[in-house]
């Protein structure tokens, strides 16, 4: 909670273990996957930078950077559909991450 007594924190670093912990994160929906779940709640929560980071984090603990939501969207046709959200884009597709299948390709 901010207030004068408490400012709010802008431009906080993260540390690796605070941008890993987000790989412990799970949906409150069984019906909702949790690959996809994770990667959305790290692209809304982290800067662009923290963000890169964590897309390495996931990939490398063996998570599928391409899950797909009820629509069959990846979180890359979602970042992608951003005006500003071009150094998302750029870190998933370094990755590897893939558009899903409602985007027509």
């Amino acid at each position: 909670m901010s207030g004068p007594d408490k400012p709010k924190v802008i431009g906080e670093e993260w540390s690796d273990e605070r941008v890993k912990s987000y790989l412990d994160l799970t949906p409150w929906d069984q019906s909702v996957n949790a690959d996809h779940f994770v990667l959305n709640r790290a692209y809304e929560a982290m800067r662009a930078e923290d963000f890169e980071r964590f897309v390495g984090f996931f990939v490398e603990a063996g998570r599928d950077l391409n899950a797909e939501d009820e629509q069959g969207a990846t979180i890359l046709d979602r970042v992608a559909s951003h005006r500003r959200s071009a150094d998302y884009v750029r870190a998933l597709e370094k990755a590897g991450a893939k558009a899903g299948a409602t985007d027509g390709h």
